[in-house]
C-alpha cells in the first residue's frame, strides 16, 4: 500500500519539478497559436484549457492504462516504477514536446515533423507508420469496447452489431468539425472516467480484503516473466506511447496560449499514469498474486478481468461506473486515431479539409479497412500495436531532440529527450528481435543487438551534439 501511495505522489510531484523543467527547456512564448492564427472551423479552434487537457485525456487513453496495466501487472510492483519515471521522464516529455512542437509548425503531424526536422527519407517512413500504427491502434479501440459491451448485455445484440455501432460513430467523430462531438462530449467522459479511476483506487485503499503489494529487491518482479523487454512494451500507454505522438498535434490546433501546453500535454499524460497505476495495483490486489492475474487474463481476457473487478470491488452501481468509464477510454481514443489519420493524409494529398467531400473520400476508406482488420485476433493486434506504439514514441523522441539541436541555444537541453530516446530505441529494437511476433532470435543475440542499436544512436547524436556546439561558438 505503502509503495502505492508514494508513487501516486512522486506522479504528483512531476508534475510540478520535471514539467516546469521540461517547459523552461522548450520555452514557450506569446506567439499566436494554430487556433488563434488559422481558425479554419474544422480543426484549428479555439478551446479553453480545461477542456483541452480533459480532450487530450481520451484522446490519449484508450485501454491502454487499463488492459495495458493488467497486463503489465503480471511482471510484479516493478511495474510501478516503470509507469512513475516511465511518465515523467519519457512518456510526459514526449506528449509535451509533440504537442509544442507541432503547435510551432501550424499543427502539423508527428509524420510533417520527422520530414521537417529528420530529412524527406523520414517524412514517407513516417507518413506510411503513422497511417499503419492508427489503423491498428482504432481497430483495437473498436474490438475491445464492443467486446466489454456485448457481455454486458443480451445475447441479440453481439460484438458485431456494436463494431457496427462504434464504427458509425467513428464516421462522425471524424468528419466533423472538432468542437461539435468531441469538444462537447468529451469534457463530460471525462469526468466518468475520473470517477472510475477515483471509485476503483477507493476500493483497493479502503477495503481490507485488497492487499496491494510493496516494492521490495525480493518482489520486484516474479521469476516466470522477463521484464526486458516485454514490460515496457506491454505498459505502453500508462508509461510512455508513440501512439500519443499522433494525437497531441489534435490539440495543439486548439491550445490558445503556448503556456497552456503544460496543463494540457504533460498533464494528461500523468493523469493516465495515475489511471494505468490504479489499475496495475487493483489487478495484482484483487486477485491476490501476480499468477491469480494472469490465469484470470488467460481464462477471461482483459474486458472479462476489468468487469469482474469492477463488480465484485464497487457492487452494481460502482461497477457499473467503472465499466461505462472503461468502455468511454477506448471509444474516445479510436475516434481521434481516426481523425489523426485523415489529418495526416490531408497533408499527404493536400485535400482541403474544410470541404465535406474530401473528409469523406479519406476517412470512408480507413474505417472500410479497420472493419476487416476486426476480424483478427485481438491479442495479435494487440501485440503489433503495443511494438509500433513504442517504436513511433521513439523516433518522436529524436524528433524532438532534433528540434532542440536546431533551436535551442544550450544544445544540452535536448538531452532532456534524447536519453529516453536512447532507452525506447533499446526497447523497440530488442523487442522486434526476440518477440514471437519479430524475428524469434535467441536472448543471448536480440539483448546485445538491441543495446548496440541505442549506443550507436546516441553515438550519432553526440556527434551531431558536439558539431552543434561549435558551430554555436563560430
Amino acid at each position: 500500500m505503502i509503495s502505492f501511495l508514494v508513487s501516486l505522489v512522486v506522479l504528483l510531484i512531476g508534475f510540478f519539478t520535471y514539467g516546469h523543467i521540461t517547459e523552461k527547456v522548450f520555452g514557450p512564448d506569446g506567439r499566436k497559436t494554430p487556433a488563434v492564427e488559422i481558425n479554419d472551423g474544422v480543426d484549428c479552434v479555439p478551446i479553453k484549457t480545461w477542456k483541452a487537457l480533459l480532450i487530450q485525456l481520451l484522446n490519449i487513453a484508450g485501454t491502454g492504462p487499463i488492459f495495458g496495466a493488467l497486463m503489465g501487472a503480471c511482471f510484479g510492483p516493478v511495474v510501478f516504477l516503470w509507469i512513475v519515471f516511465g511518465s515523467i521522464l519519457g512518456g510526459a516529455v514526449h506528449d509535451y514536446m509533440c504537442g509544442m512542437i507541432s503547435e510551432r509548425n501550424q499543427g502539423a503531424s508527428i509524420a510533417e515533423l520527422s520530414g521537417i526536422y529528420l530529412g524527406k527519407p523520414a517524412l514517407y517512413i513516417m507518413r506510411i507508420f503513422s497511417i499503419l500504427l492508427l489503423l491498428l491502434t482504432g481497430t483495437v479501440f473498436v474490438t475491445s469496447p464492443a467486446a466489454l459491451i456485448s457481455s454486458l448485455i443480451p445475447n441479440f445484440l453481439n460484438k458485431t452489431f456494436w463494431i457496427v455501432v462504434i464504427l458509425i460513430y467513428y464516421v462522425l467523430a471524424t468528419l466533423l468539425p472538432v468542437d461539435k462531438v468531441i469538444g462537447k462530449l468529451y469534457p463530460v467522459f471525462g469526468v466518468i472516467l475520473i470517477i472510475m479511476a477515483v471509485s476503483i483506487a477507493g476500493g483497493i485503499i479502503f477495503l481490507p480484503q485488497y492487499n496491494i503489494p510493496e516494492i521490495t529487491l525480493s518482489n520486484l518482479h516474479p521469476d516466470n516473466l522477463p521484464v526486458w523487454p516485454f514490460m515496457f512494451v506491454t505498459v505502453a500507454c500508462g508509461a510512455i506511447s508513440g501512439f500519443h505522438a499522433t494525437q497531441s498535434p489534435m490539440m495543439s490546433k486548439c491550445i490558445m496560449n503556448e503556456k497552456n501546453g503544460r496543463t494540457v500535454f504533460y498533464g494528461a499524460m500523468i493523469i493516465e499514469s495515475v489511471i494505468a497505476l490504479i489499475w496495475a495495483a487493483a489487478g495484482v490486489a484483487f486477485y491476490g498474486g501476480t499468477h491469480m492475474l494472469q490465469d484470470a487474463l488467460s481464462n477471461l481476457g482483459q474486458s472479462g478481468t476489468v468487469y469482474q473487478i469492477s463488480k465484485d470491488m464497487l457492487g452494481d452501481i460502482g461497477g457499473f461506473l467503472a465499466i461505462i468509464g472503461v468502455v468511454v477510454c477506448p471509444i474516445t481514443s479510436g475516434d481521434t486515431a481516426f481523425r489523426s489519420a485523415r489529418l495526416i493524409l490531408a497533408e499527404w494529398t493536400k485535400l482541403d479539409q474544410k470541404k465535406i467531400k474530401f473528409r469523406l473520400l479519406i476517412t470512408l476508406p480507413l474505417l472500410g479497412i479497420s472493419a476487416v482488420l476486426t476480424q483478427l485476433d485481438f491479442n495479435v493486434l494487440w501485440r503489433y500495436f503495443s511494438w509500433s506504439n513504442q517504436t513511433l514514441a521513439m523516433i518522436a523522441l529524436w524528433v524532438s531532440t532534433s528540434y532542440l539541436l536546431k533551436t535551442h541555444k544550450n544544445k544540452l537541453a535536448s538531452l532532456i529527450t534524447a536519453l529516453p530516446a536512447t532507452f525506447m530505441t533499446a526497447v523497440s529494437v530488442t523487442y522486434i528481435l526476440v518477440a514471437q511476433e519479430g524475428f524469434k532470435l535467441s536472448t543471448k543475440f536480440g539483448y546485445p543487438a538491441g543495446i548496440a542499436a541505442a549506443a550507436t544512436a546516441f553515438v550519432i547524436y553526440a556527434v551531431i551534439l558536439a558539431k552543434s556546439g561549435k558551430q554555436t561558438d563560430t
